[in-house]
């Protein structure tokens, strides 16, 4: 009988270990995650400041971009596809210093483009300029709004990645 009763807990035990591993594996599934950074378009320097860089795939024009981007994901507070005119349009809502950013930049540089890259996956094909929205006023809501060069899946998944960001960031996460 006590054979037995051993024999038992040690069924008992793989199952057990068994049924912790699976459950493990299937927590480690990873949340999409998306970047995003807005460049201002700059006159074209002897120095390393700007780069030229391709806005659209299929008919590209080369833009003048500074490095260094004045907003990030860091600065976003929500993403979703909206409605607009027949298509679609990504809608990018800044926190309280994005939003003291977009104001600042947008009021200084009326007339120039902000360019808009974006990496939504790993493959190369998955990042990529998407816009470049000409500054016609200021901006003053935090919302950047505009078409990107992008399937209405891909500015779904740009969205649902930064939005991911977002909650990670408010969880005291990444």
């Amino acid at each position: 009988m006590v054979i037995r009763a051993a024999r038992f807990n040690i069924y008992l035990c793989f199952l057990a270990t068994g049924v912790l591993v699976t459950g493990c594996l299937t927590a480690r599934h990873e949340k999409q995650l998306a970047t995003l950074r807005i460049h201002l378009e700059v006159t074209a320097t002897a120095m390393d400041f700007s780069a030229s860089v391709p806005v659209f795939r299929e008919q590209p024009v080369m833009i003048n971009v500074d490095r260094e981007p004045f907003l990030t994901e860091a600065d976003v507070a929500s993403a979703k596809v909206v409605e607009d005119r027949g298509g679609f349009a990504l809608q990018i809502e800044f926190d309280h210093s994005g939003t003291m950013l977009l104001e600042e930049y947008t009021t200084a540089n009326t007339g120039r483009r902000m360019a808009v890259f974006a990496q939504f996956g790993k493959t190369k094909e998955e990042s990529r300029w998407l816009a470049a929205p000409l500054i016609a006023r200021r901006i003053t809501n935090g919302r950047l709004i505009f078409t990107p060069d992008a399937t209405r899946e891909e500015a779904e998944r740009i969205a649902l990645g930064l939005n991911n960001l977002q909650e990670d960031k408010q969880k005291g996460g990444k």
